[in-house]
């Protein structure tokens, strides 16, 4: 059993420790506790592990968030992924900071990398954990929020939410999507 996990973020120094690449950041946790290094292949960075059995690809795309489509439809292809073992990480405002929450499918609900996944891999029925960020923002100021850094308190979290994140991305890859929502979700 094959597995893709699609942490969404931006490359580039300016973006490494902002709101908008908690996907980037929870893989690179995830790729740290596997002891495994990324390795920039086609569209990504990419990496991969076994875990009970299943064999689970680590992608960050390297086509900037809102083209994120790109990288998972063609990594779904290379590597002959169904959609159903297909896992994407990505910010939400629509939480509070801290919070995760793993949905089975949904909307993009605004998210414009989530929205160029659907449009290039034939809808939302794949898997999605979003990591909550909060909406500390004034109105018209979220691009700027989500591409700011996190506040040193919020920074001293991280670790502790991102490892619950991991655990999460595991259990989806064993145990299933329906389980792990409901061991893990808030």
């Amino acid at each position: 059993m094959k597995y893709l996990i699609a942490g969404l973020g931006n490359i580039g120094a300016e973006y490494e420790i902002t709101r908008h690449n908690i996907g980037f950041l929870t893989l690179d946790r995830l790729a740290d506790q596997q002891k495994v290094e990324f390795e920039t292949l086609k569209l990504a960075m990419k990496a991969e592990f076994k875990h009970k059995g299943r064999q689970i690809h680590l992608i960050k795309p390297t086509t900037y968030m809102n083209l994120s489509g790109k990288a998972v439809n063609f990594w779904m292809q290379e590597l002959k992924i169904p959609k159903e073992n297909v896992l994407v990480i990505t910010d939400d405002i629509a939480l509070p900071f801290g919070k995760l929450r793993l949905r089975a499918k949904g909307s993009s609900a605004g998210h414009n990398g989530l929205k160029n996944i659907e449009q290039l891999t034939g809808g939302q029925n794949y898997a999605r954990l979003k990591f909550g960020v909060g909406d500390n923002f004034h109105k018209g100021q979220q691009v700027d929020y989500v591409l700011s850094p996190f506040t040193p308190q919020e920074f001293d979290e991280l670790p502790f939410i991102m490892d619950k994140a991991c655990d999460m991305v595991l259990g989806f890859s064993t145990i299933g999507v329906n389980r792990t929502m409901s061991e893990f979700n808030d």
